[in-house]
């Protein structure tokens, strides 16, 4: 897929995700970093009802759009659900699991960009 298709779906997701409250959420651009993706969206919510409809909603702003995961794992717990549209995965934790696993920092590597960046 283009950086160009894959920014198009990350800018999306983003909307989705603020659509619905999603808390501090962060982009890491991993495409020069990792063959896994090339972006990382990472979000916050506040309890499993929240997280849910954010998943919820990316699924039904990104399927309509054409975009299909390849899998969502997590969604029944929701304290960490991890969405993989291949170039684009998507994580929303609970705060607790977000500051345990702080994939921010095991992704330093990759490059931190503004939400905004990704909507221009």
């Amino acid at each position: 897929m283009g950086m160009d298709l894959s920014k198009k779906m990350a800018s999306m997701a983003i909307e989705a995700l603020e659509d619905k409250k999603a808390e501090d959420i962060q982009v890491i651009d991993i495409s020069q970093v990792s063959v896994l993706a090339d972006y990382f969206i990472i979000a916050s919510g506040s309890n499993r009802s929240q997280i849910q409809a954010l998943i919820d909603n990316v699924e039904e702003k990104l399927g309509k759009a054409g975009f299909e995961p390849k899998q969502i794992e997590g969604y029944d717990s929701a304290n960490w659900v991890l969405m993989d549209y291949r170039d684009v995965i998507v994580h929303v934790f609970d705060r607790e699991n977000r500051l345990f696993y702080d994939l921010e920092r095991i992704w330093r590597d990759g490059r931190s960009i503004p939400a905004e960046e990704l909507k221009a």
